[in-house]
Formats: structure tokens, sequence, C-alpha cells
């Protein structure tokens, strides 16, 4: 079986228990996903199943859209609300400064990861500093908000919509508007509404997929690919790994033989290589 489900990731389960919850029903080893959502988190979480599992990394660099709540005057150890309590005050701002806190993050800016991430410095991951009270100092990286709005206030929950590059950490694109307003802030809830062209609209559940409710998605409805229906020759080519040339003007090109997957191959300069071998 390969091929690509799109989840909507239940709240208070870590996107690994979701990956063995599929793992069981499909009866299969080979289940990843392509950006992990915290326990608290729900929304799009793309999970690819068999041969499938070696696109991950290529899915996981597109722009993912969030919505997302915090509360303005609090700090936990976490970033969100599940962690222990750090700071907390009373907070007393205008909403127009709030707004304009929250867009001046439009655009790129170098970003703090959180203490609690699975981050590896020198060899451990942040988390482990933090659950043994060790320092570390937190490394950075550029990050790209490329969009951002405010929503509504109510009391002294925010709530935002915001389209961000790979690798960007939504708990800490918060703590470092509360700093901008000289405050804290935590996030409260967050749902992954789009992980590049999909969507929480076409989502289903574990329990869809456990009722037997559920569309595999390939690598076309994923991709930007040309197809190629090879002939014979072409078959044995691919089947054998050779490199390829041609007109295809994509930097992908999907190989079929009879209508059948048989081989993703990558551009790189003026051939192509194969990057995914799926029924060789």
């Amino acid at each position: 079986m390969n091929g690509i489900l799109l989840l909507n990731k239940d709240i208070n389960k870590t996107s690994r228990d979701i990956v063995n919850d599929i793992s069981h029903i499909l009866k299969t080893k080979k289940v990843g996903h392509t950006g992990t959502l915290d326990p608290i988190a729900t929304g799009v979480l793309v999970v690819t199943v068999g041969r499938y599992t070696k696109l991950n990394e290529v899915l996981m660099s597109t722009y993912k859209e969030y919505i997302a709540e915090f509360k303005l005057g609090v700090l936990t150890d976490t970033l969100d609300i599940t962690g222990n309590v750090l700071k907390s005050e009373n907070v007393s701002l205008a909403k127009e400064e709030i707004k304009n806190a929250i867009m001046s993050f439009h655009g790129s800016y170098m970003q703090s990861v959180p203490h609690y991430s699975a981050v590896k410095v020198n060899g451990k991951k942040l988390y482990e500093y933090a659950r043994n009270g060790e320092h570390v100092d937190l490394p950075s990286r550029s990050v790209e908000i490329k969009e951002i709005e405010f929503i509504s206030i109510k009391d002294d929950i925010v709530k935002i919509r915001t389209l961000v590059s790979k690798g960007t950490y939504i708990r800490s694109l918060i703590r470092d508007i509360g700093e901008h307003l000289n405050t804290s802030a935590t996030m409260t809830s967050l749902v992954r509404t789009k992980q590049g062209r999909f969507d929480i609209s076409s989502t289903c559940t574990v329990d869809d997929i456990r009722n037997n409710k559920y569309h595999l998605l390939k690598i076309e409805d994923v991709l930007d690919v040309f197809v190629v229906e090879m002939n014979e020759d072409e078959y044995f080519k691919v089947k054998n790994g050779s490199r390829m040339s041609g007109n295809y003007g994509e930097c992908f090109v999907l190989f079929k033989y009879h209508g059948k997957e048989i081989s993703l191959y990558k551009k790189d300069n003026d051939v192509y290589r194969n990057y995914l071998s799926i029924d060789i």
C-alpha cells in the first residue's frame, strides 16, 4: 500500500501517536508524517504510507497556515497553556497596539526555538535539557512569516491567522509578540488549517480510517509532475535505475507503465535521476 492520507489530528495526541494508530489500522510499519503537531494542536497532518514515506522531505518544505489563540500576560515553560506558569500579570493594552505588534512580524526574522522541542543541541534534544533543569543556549533560525493577521481579542485572549515557512514555531512567534508588547504571551490553542495545497476541509479522522472511510492520495495529487507513459524500452531503463533524458521541463517526472506508477524521477541538471521507486 502506497499513498498519502490527510488527517485532522485529534487534540491531546502526539503526531507519533497518530502514526502508530495508522500503522496498526493499515497493518504496515511504513508510515510517516510531514510536520509535527504538538499534542495541544489539531488540524492538518499529512501522513505518508508505504514507499511514499520517501516524499516526507519534499512535502514538509511547504508553507503551513495556522489559526492560533494566545493569552496575554502569561508565560509558561513550554510556551503553551499546558506548561508550568513562570510569569503572570494583568495586561491592559489597546487593540490597535496589539494589532500593530502582530503585523510587525510580517516577513523574515531570526526565531529562537522553544526549550521544549525536539531540536538537538550537541546530540541531545532540547526537551531533555529542559526536563533535567539544564541550561542550554537556544538555537535560532531564520523563518518567514509570509502572512499574518489579527482576527479578534476577547478579554486577554487574542486570535490570529498566519502562514509560515517550514521550521517556524507558532509558540515562539507568540512568545515574541508578547515580548514586543513588553509583556508575556502563551499559546492556548492551535489549528493547522493548511499545509501546502492541503486544506483541513479535505481531511479525515483516525476513526474514518478505522471505518474504511478514507481516500489514499497519489503522487499526481500532491506534486506537480510531468507524467510519462513508457514504452517497453523505457520501462527496461527505468526498472534498472538508468538516468533518463527528455524535454519534460519539470522538477519531477512520474514514469508509468500500462497506467501503473513505476518510478518518480527528479531533475538533476540536464538529466533525470531516480528519486523514488514505487513498483519495480
